[in-house]
């Protein structure tokens, strides 16, 4: 299956005025769900599918490799921050146009990866959001637990206050970026853990580029990857710290995050 979706995707490519799309995979033990989600990709609507496999235990690289992605394997777990550095370091090298981080375990729906490109590839944003806030219901319709709704909420409020932006939702995993985005900002001084998708966000408006979102579902099932209570309270501690340090650089106190 992946094999014909790679195949055909490079006359498609060609038509999208001349931008190549390619989707990259962080993967951590998603071996039971990769197949559907890659069955769920638009055929001919990209070049590449990269994996990038952080040391899984449950074959997820061999996988991959057997269904005709491109498999980079961390011969280590590193952290999903990463993670995310292999995936676009590789996508860059390809000569990606349009970069696509879809997550491998089916939480989100690839049936949108066309709109992701177009809002990429026709300038409406250099960094496009997948949001769940923006279908009707929100991502209760999913299964999303209500304490992550809500912290969800809370931190998005914190960070368009601090940003100066009124976006439906900061914190989406599925991510779409123009090539000039990542051979701007500087992700690989970013953290190696889940506060790098907060950083590369402030990055964005810091180095003046814009920011487009597209609604999309999303399912909470078992099998699909979800941090627990813990982790997401670190996360949010780290979060509010990325935006008190972008206050500081604004101020005057300059962070090595936000400069070339």
């Amino acid at each position: 299956m992946a094999k014909e979706l790679i195949g055909t995707a490079s006359k498609a490519t060609v038509g999208v005025r001349g931008a190549k799309a390619v989707v990259v995979m962080p993967a951590y033990n998603a071996a039971t769900t990769l197949s559907a989600t890659l069955s769920e990709i638009p055929k001919g609507l990209v070049e590449k599918v990269i994996l990038v496999d952080d040391a899984s235990r449950d074959g997820t690289a061999w996988l991959a490799s057997s269904l005709g992605l491109v498999v980079i394997a961390h011969p280590h777990n590193a952290g999903y921050g990463a993670n995310q550095k292999t995936c676009y370091m590789e996508a860059l090298r390809e000569d990606a146009d349009v970069i696509v981080m879809l997550h491998p375990d089916g939480q989100y729906d690839p049936g949108i990866l066309d709109q992701m490109i177009a809002a990429v590839r026709d300038g409406t944003g250099d960094i496009v959001l997948g949001s769940r806030f923006m279908i009707r219901g929100g991502p209760a319709t999913g299964g999303m637990p209500w304490w992550k709704r809500m912290s969800n909420r809370v931190l998005t409020f914190i960070e368009n206050l601090v940003l100066r932006r009124r976006l439906s939702e900061c914190h989406t995993g599925y991510r779409a970026y123009s090539r000039k985005f990542l051979q701007t900002v500087p992700f690989l001084r970013n953290s190696n853990d889940f506060v790098f998708d907060t950083q590369i966000l402030f990055q964005a408006v810091a180095f003046g580029f814009t920011i487009a979102e597209v609604p999309v579902s999303s399912r909470y099932f078992p099998g699909a990857s979800s941090v627990n209570f813990i982790v997401s309270l670190k996360y949010g501690i780290k979060t509010v710290g990325v935006a008190l340090r972008y206050l500081l650089h604004r101020l005057g106190w300059r962070s090595r995050l936000f400069q070339r």
